[in-house]
């Protein structure tokens, strides 16, 4: 079948970082169309201490290895002490709704008996996307039965007028050489208000064999189908996508072998692979993604013809 091609490292931390809240690190890379010929790329970027703040860099949406702007200040800095996201945060989503640009995200907090907590918050533009102010300062995915750890939405579509969530659901830990490893798995859950979902999901994909977490999905409609690009990690220190087909977005079907994309073999995404997300650029599909340490380096580009979905597709039926 068809396979990506990789560009190259895009936005080169040590390069390209403005100040020291971006001193490294570019974190779950999402893509969202300014206009036909630039695409903003919204990610977590760390400081020296490791707390990450939402900002952005644009690209040329037909050579999307050309910078063009780097944002010079967070567009969402972190939230107030004590709050959920008061110890950083990574993108969730980017949504375009009755002209404004809604952002999901997740917000991180350390605690003494835990290595972190991460739940869902939501921000709102309505400037463009230049700055995004919380809808609350708790989230909109909380703590709930099952799920005591982490809330984490990473893909929102709007169906038939109702908010469609696919998201992380952590509620234990996994110890790997002494050190304590979040357990996830991927839920999914609707809401006529997107400043409050339900307290259950339905659950779409678990771990398999080795693999312990499961998390960070993209889900994008295939003419009448769902595809969702995930990330997986298992004991051994793995840690690569997958891929799955759905005809409702409830019940998947893995068809991890479909990604096309393999590590490189030395330099920044040798080792591993994380976080895809994809947009769609003329004939082309790009895919922005992390590499090693997930996303110290910076972040990423391929690109694919829009088959590569399509035969993964045929591969599943």
């Amino acid at each position: 079948m068809s396979s990506w091609i990789k560009k190259g490292l895009v936005f080169d931390a040590a390069r390209h970082g403005v100040g020291g809240w971006m001193r490294h690190s570019a974190l779950t890379p999402t893509p969202y169309r300014l206009d036909d010929w630039q695409l903003r790329v919204y990610a977590g970027f760390r400081d020296a201490d490791g707390v990450s703040r939402i900002g952005y860099v644009d690209v040329l949406a037909d050579d999307p290895t050309t910078i063009v702007r780097v944002s010079p200040k967070p567009v969402l800095d972190i939230g107030r002490g004590g709050c959920f996201d008061d110890n950083g945060m990574i993108l969730g989503d980017v949504v375009a709704e009755d002209g404004e640009l809604y952002m999901f995200y997740v917000g991180f907090q350390r605690v003494a008996r835990a290595k972190f907590l991460a739940f869902t918050g939501l921000a709102v533009s309505r400037d463009g996307g230049e700055h995004f102010r919380r809808a609350q300062e708790t989230p909109v995915l909380d703590r709930a039965p099952g799920r005591s750890t982490i809330g984490a939405i990473h893909s929102v579509l709007c169906e038939n007028g109702r908010w469609r969530v696919w998201y992380a659901v952590g509620d234990d830990w996994e110890s790997i050489g002494g050190k304590p490893y979040p357990r996830y798995h991927i839920c999914c859950a609707e809401t006529d208000d997107p400043s409050c979902f339900p307290a259950q999901g339905v659950v779409c994909l678990e771990p398999q064999g080795s693999e312990y977490r499961i998390g960070r999905p993209r889900v994008y409609r295939l003419g009448d189908r769902y595809v969702m690009y995930f990330t997986r990690g298992n004991r051994n220190g793995e840690y690569f996508p997958g891929v799955a087909y759905s005809d409702d977005g409830l019940s998947w079907t893995r068809q991890d072998e479909a990604l096309g994309l393999s590590l490189s073999e030395h330099g920044w995404d040798s080792r591993t692979l994380c976080y895809p997300a994809l947009i769609r650029q003329r004939d082309k599909l790009l895919m922005f993604y992390n590499g090693n340490d997930m996303g110290m380096d910076g972040f990423g580009v391929a690109e694919a013809s829009h088959t590569v979905l399509d035969e993964g597709a045929h591969a599943r039926a």
